[in-house]
This record gives structure tokens, sequence and C-alpha cells, in this order.
């Protein structure tokens, strides 16, 4: 059977969407007729599209802030565990926190990321994530 030629043709009779819609039978599909409700995704696809979102996250993060290349990996691993989260906008609306990441203040960077109303939606993620910011305190000292 040649895949390529019939990928080709499902391309064609399926059609390409990158976002879930309803399929003529109202079952919620994405990307090349994928029947969400029934198939759902496989652990090796997930982990695949986890680790696109972890490049991508990781990008928009040394983007916006190129500082984050050399500080050590616990803080540029949290900082893109928050944008995973919050999505890179509500990363930086942390101006605090990133203030004092940047000048090293891992100590008072997790103060401000623990006292936010973040820490109180997320609760164990931001207690994990602040203890690996404060962690880097140690190192230095």
């Amino acid at each position: 059977m040649n895949t390529h030629r019939l990928a080709k043709q499902l391309l064609t009779d399926e059609g390409l969407k990158l976002k879930p819609y309803r399929c003529t039978a109202g079952k919620l599909t994405i990307g090349v007729g994928r029947n969400l409700e029934d198939r759902g995704i496989t652990e090796d696809e997930a982990m695949l599209l986890l680790q696109n979102d972890i490049k991508r996250c990781w990008g928009q993060v040394v983007g916006a802030l190129p500082w984050v290349l050399n500080a050590p990996e616990p803080v540029q691993e949290a900082l893109v565990n928050m944008c995973f989260n919050l999505g890179l906008a509500g990363l930086l609306k942390f101006k605090n926190t990133l203030a004092h990441l940047e000048a090293g203040e891992y100590e008072l960077a997790e103060m401000e990321m623990l006292d936010s109303a973040w820490a109180k939606q997320v609760g164990a993620r931001a207690n994990r994530l602040g203890a690996m910011v404060h962690g880097c305190a140690k190192q230095e000292g």
C-alpha cells in the first residue's frame, strides 16, 4: 500500500483542521478526521504534543526574557512551566518575580511567586516551582 498516496487522498477527503470541530456525525474531531470522542489520542501522541508545547514555550520565554539563557536550569524550568500554564502574557505579569529572577534574588522571587492569585489557584504547583527557584539561592551561596 502506498501510504503517501493514501494520506493525500485522506487530506482531500477529510480536510485538515488544526483546531477541534464537530464532524458531520457531531463528534469532536481534529486534524485529519481524528475522532477525539471515540478514539482520543495515544500516550505517544500526547507526549509528542507536550514536547512541541515545551519547545514553543521555551522559545517564547527566551524571546521575551533573553537573560533566561544564563539562568540556572530550575529557573528556566519554572518559567517554562508557568508559561505553559499561564501563557506568555500571563507570565510577563509577574514583573517583580521576573526582576528578582534576573537579579539572581531567588528567595525574593519565590516570595513574589507565592504571594499571588496564581499561587492560590494552582496550590502545590506554585509551591513546587517556588521551591525550585528558592533552591538556586542555596546552590549559589
